[in-house]
C-alpha cells in the first residue's frame, strides 16, 4: 500500500490500515482538516466547497466520505458528480465558493485515488498553504460543528457551462471547423471525458465523433498515463476509421495528447507547443512552461518577438510564473495547456478546441501540422523507490552532482519537498527528469 501527503493534495493507492493505503480515515481526516484551513483562511466558519470526481470505481464511496464531512465542518457543498479537473476548476469562481475538491488520481492507475485541493480561484492551492494544512492534519486541528450549524449539500451540472465557456473564446471558431468537415476519434479510458468530449466536438462543428472507452465507468481498457505506448488501440481506430486526427485524455482531462492521421504520435511534448503556435499568432505575448519540458517552446515563442519562461516543476509553479510574467498560454510538457482567458489549469478540452480551430484554419493535415515545429527529444523516466530508502539523501546527493543553474535547483528543491514521506510504504514513483534547459544536452552542467 502507499499513501503520499503533500503540499497538492493526498492520493494514495486504495486499501489497508490507515496512514499506509489510502483509506476512509484518510479521507475523512485530510477533507476535515481542508474544511477548516479554509474556514480559517477566508474568516468564516460557514464555507462553501464545490466537490467533483473522475469516473475510477473508488469515486463514488469517497465522493460521500468527502460531501459527508464538510457538512459536518458546517460547510455547503456545491456537488459536480462527474466531471473533469478544469470542469471543477472553472465552477469554484462562478459559485463563488471558497474552494474545491477534486477526487481524481489523474493519470494513475485505477487502485489510485486522491484529493486534488482548489483555492476559491479554482486553482491549485500554493505550496505555504500545502505546508499550513499537513500541518493541521498532524495536529487533528479542526473540530466539527454542532447538529444546528450542519452544511448543505447541493447538486449541479457543469458539463454545459464548461462548454459555453470555450465556444465563447475569441480564438476558437466553430464555423471554420464545421467547414473543414473533420472526423476525429477519441479514447476517454472510461472515465469523465466520455460525458463531455463528444459534445465538445460536435458543439465545435466536428462531422463525426468516432469513440473509443467513452463509458465512465472507471474500469480503465489501459493504462490510463496518454503516452505512446498506451495509445496503440486509438492509433489503429485513427487509421482504420479514416480519421482526421485522434484526440486522447487521462481521466480527469487536464492532460491530451494527439495521434495524427496516420495513427503517429503528434507527441505529448507538441501538445502545448501546435496550441501555444495558434494563440501566439492571432495574440503575441509571453509564454510558460516547466523544466521537465523540452525548448521547443522557447523556440516557437522566440518567432513571434517574445520571452518564454521556464518554471519549477509542478502545476501551482507554472501557473504562478504565468501570472508574474503576463503570459498568455503556458502549461507542462505532457499535454498540459493553460490558457488564462479561460481559466489558469491544465485543460485538455480548451486545448481540443485551439487545436482543432488552427488545424482546420490551416488547412492541412495533422501530420503536416507536427512537421513544421522543431524536433527536440525529452526523456522521462520512472524510477522505483523502495521502502526504507532516504530520499532526502538521495535527492540531496542529485542536487550535489547535478545543475547549477538557480531555477534548476529550485526545481529540485520543490521536488525534495513534494516528496518529503515518512514513512515510505513499498513503492513509490519519483516521475520525471527535471532539466528541459538544450545546454544539458550539450553537457554545460555535470550530471
Amino acid at each position: 500500500m502507499t499513501l503520499i501527503k503533500s503540499i497538492s493534495g493526498i492520493r494514495g493507492t486504495i486499501g489497508g490500515k490507515p496512514g499506509d493505503g489510502l483509506t476512509p480515515l484518510d479521507i475523512v481526516n485530510f477533507t476535515s482538516a481542508f474544511a477548516a484551513f479554509i474556514q480559517k483562511q477566508s474568516g468564516k466558519r460557514r464555507i462553501k466547497i464545490v466537490v467533483g470526481r473522475d469516473a475510477r470505481i473508488s469515486g463514488p464511496s469517497f465522493e460521500s466520505l468527502v460531501k459527508g464531512t464538510l457538512t459536518l465542518m458546517g460547510s455547503d457543498v456545491i456537488s459536480l458528480g462527474l466531471a473533469t479537473t478544469p470542469t471543477v476548476e472553472i465552477a469554484v469562481p462562478k459559485e463563488m465558493a471558497d474552494g474545491g475538491i477534486i477526487l481524481t488520481a489523474s493519470h494513475n492507475p485505477g487502485q489510485w485515488n486522491a484529493l486534488k485541493l482548489l483555492n476559491h480561484k479554482g486553482e491549485f492551492i500554493s505550496a505555504e498553504d500545502g505546508a499550513e494544512l499537513i500541518k493541521m492534519i498532524e495536529e487533528n486541528d479542526f473540530s466539527y460543528c454542532d447538529v444546528q450549524d450542519l452544511g448543505s449539500v447541493e447538486e449541479k451540472v457543469y458539463h454545459q457551462i464548461h462548454i459555453d465557456e470555450i465556444l465563447a473564446l475569441d480564438l476558437v471558431k466553430p464555423e471554420v471547423i464545421k467547414a473543414a468537415g473533420l472526423k476525429v476519434a477519441i479514447d476517454c479510458v472510461n472515465s469523465v471525458g466520455g460525458i463531455i468530449i463528444p459534445d465538445l466536438l460536435y458543439a465545435l462543428g466536428v462531422k463525426e465523433v468516432v469513440e473509443l472507452y467513452t463509458n465512465p465507468d472507471g474500469i480503465f481498457p489501459h493504462n490510463p498515463e496518454p503516452l505512446p505506448e498506451n495509445l496503440t488501440e486509438i492509433s489503429q481506430k485513427v487509421v482504420e476509421s479514416g480519421a482526421d486526427l485522434g484526440f486522447v485524455v487521462d481521466p480527469d482531462v487536464d492532460r491530451l495528447a494527439i495521434i495524427d492521421e496516420k495513427g503517429g504520435m503528434f507527441g505529448e511534448e507538441y501538445t502545448l507547443v501546435a496550441v501555444a503556435d495558434y494563440v501566439l499568432s492571432a495574440k503575441p505575448g509571453n509564454t510558460c512552461s516547466n523544466l521537465s519540458s523540452s525548448r521547443a517552446l522557447r523556440d516557437i515563442t522566440a518567432n513571434y518577438g517574445k520571452k518564454y519562461f521556464s518554471s519549477a516543476v509542478g502545476e501551482v509553479n507554472v501557473v504562478e510564473m504565468m501570472k508574474q510574467k503576463n503570459c498568455v498560454i503556458g502549461g507542462e510538457g505532457n499535454g498540459g495547456v493553460i490558457y488564462p482567458e479561460l481559466h489558469y489549469g491544465r485543460d485538455a478540452l480548451v486545448g481540443i478546441a485551439l487545436f482543432l480551430t488552427s488545424l482546420a484554419e490551416k488547412k492541412i493535415k495533422c501530420s503536416e501540422l507536427r512537421s513544421h515545429y522543431p524536433e527536440y527529444v525529452i526523456s522521462k523516466n520512472k524510477i522505483s523507490l523502495d521502502a526504507g530508502m532516504n530520499l532526502d539523501s538521495l535527492l540531496a546527493k542529485v542536487i550535489a552532482k547535478g545543475p547549477t543553474r538557480k531555477d534548476a535547483l529550485k526545481t529540485m528543491e520543490g521536488a525534495l519537498s513534494e516528496l518529503r514521506m515518512e514513512p515510505i510504504k513499498n513503492t513509490a514513483l519519483f516521475c520525471k527528469d527535471i532539466i528541459g534547459d538544450p545546454d544539458f544536452r550539450r553537457g554545460k552542467y555535470n550530471t
